[in-house]
């Protein structure tokens, strides 16, 4: 048993804190020692992917495991910056603590709002004050990091620019807007101009996701699932029945495929 279980410390957080700090210090892991917040970049996206991952299968077990990798991720750069005397995890708790107390002015002031919507809106406008008193961009368009995936930072945009007041009355004007980017697509000339357009059906389709309270990522992704598992399920059947499957005429690759739709009760 080691000193945290001795101790009773063992699910404490700066426990965490602590042990990170002694993997890094002299005479600790010569892998941890030699990370830095770039090495790293790497490894809290794979861990934040992993996470989404478990919350899709519904495994609350796996879940505990992937979030506490992801937050080993957080103590390893906020030590980092300790030794660099930037900041460290006191410092990255309290500026959270203190945006998420001012961000709910309903909550922790005497301020009331009447649904979620109103607190989005209250939330995107104490940004933009925030914003404003740090002499930062104050368009809601501004400050999306570049490396958030297109779908989710499309999302994030459309999401930011609603709550500023720029949104259709209704879903009908989302789906009219799709029909046109469609129909302009048909009109395109040139392969750049079927690019653009293509890039204007896929933004009207996130801000249909949104739409239907989804996110456009999410939606994708079970697509994704869906069709890996009809695929893999043809290969399968026409393995069983002797068959070829990439010989197969277009024709009996649709007959399999609806086969196994209907097998896996899916629908398109």
């Amino acid at each position: 048993m080691n000193e945290y279980e001795l101790n009773g410390q063992i699910s404490d957080f700066q426990t965490l804190v602590d042990i990170v700090a002694k993997l890094r210090a002299p005479g600790g892991c010569p892998w941890d020692r030699e990370q830095t917040h770039e090495s790293l970049k790497r490894n809290l996206l794979e861990e934040a992917h992993e996470a989404l991952e478990a919350i899709d299968n519904g495994d609350p077990s796996v879940l505990t495991e992937e979030l506490g990798d992801l937050l080993v991720q957080i103590a390893f750069h906020a030590d980092i910056a300790r030794e660099a005397g930037n900041f460290d995890m006191g410092d990255v708790v309290e500026r959270i603590n203190r945006k998420l107390i001012r961000r709910h002015p309903h909550v922790f002031a005497d301020e009331s709002v009447s649904d979620a919507r109103e607190v989005e809106r209250n939330w995107e406008r104490i940004k933009a004050a925030e914003r404003a008193a740090a002499g930062t961009p104050k368009s809601p368009v501004d400050g999306i990091p570049a490396s958030l995936p297109a779908l989710a930072a499309s999302q994030l945009m459309q999401d930011r620019v609603a709550r500023a007041g720029f949104e259709w009355d209704d879903v009908s004007g989302v789906l009219d807007k799709i029909e046109e980017e469609i129909g302009e697509f048909r009109q395109a000339r040139t392969p750049e101009e079927q690019v653009h357009e293509l890039g204007d059906i896929l933004f009207a389709l996130v801000n249909l996701s949104r739409w239907v309270d989804a996110h456009a990522e999410d939606v994708l992704r079970q697509a994704n699932g869906r069709f890996r598992a009809r695929y893999l399920g043809m290969e399968e059947l026409a393995e069983e029945r002797g068959l070829d499957f990439e010989a197969l005429p277009l024709e009996q690759k649709e007959a399999l495929w609806q086969e196994v739709k209907r097998e896996l009760n899916g629908s398109d």
